[in-house]
């Protein structure tokens, strides 16, 4: 109804990617075009007037919607919500300051990590 894409980076991961496999010789044909997926992230971000992140956790998921900012200089506004440590170099763990080193996060923007 209101056109929003849903986008999973990791759909193959795991036991639904194993959902997947197994049912791949049951019912042949399933394609599932993660590089669409992923022109569609990025090109949301490029064209997109501004952009915010709102990361639940870490990890994959939280790259790959850094990354698509990244190639736009940076997310306008940032809000990480995990329990991770930096410590452990975990990609979970790093601090807003990483990403914005990276330009996945605006130098003038404000990020929060809760």
């Amino acid at each position: 109804q209101n056109n929003i894409p849903v986008l999973s980076p990791a759909l193959t991961d795991g036991s639904l990617g194993d959902m997947i496999f197994f049912h791949s010789y049951k019912r042949p044909g399933l394609v599932l075009d993660i590089v669409e997926d992923l022109r569609l992230i990025n090109t949301q971000a490029i064209f997109a007037h501004k952009t915010g992140m709102i990361i639940l956790g870490g990890g994959l998921v939280k790259h790959h919607i850094a990354n698509a900012n990244l190639m736009r200089n940076g997310a306008d506004f940032s809000v990480y919500v995990n329990t991770a440590q930096e410590f452990d170099g975990s990609d979970s763990g790093a601090r807003p300051d990483e990403a914005v080193s990276w330009g996945k996060i605006r130098v003038d923007a404000t990020p929060v990590k809760v």
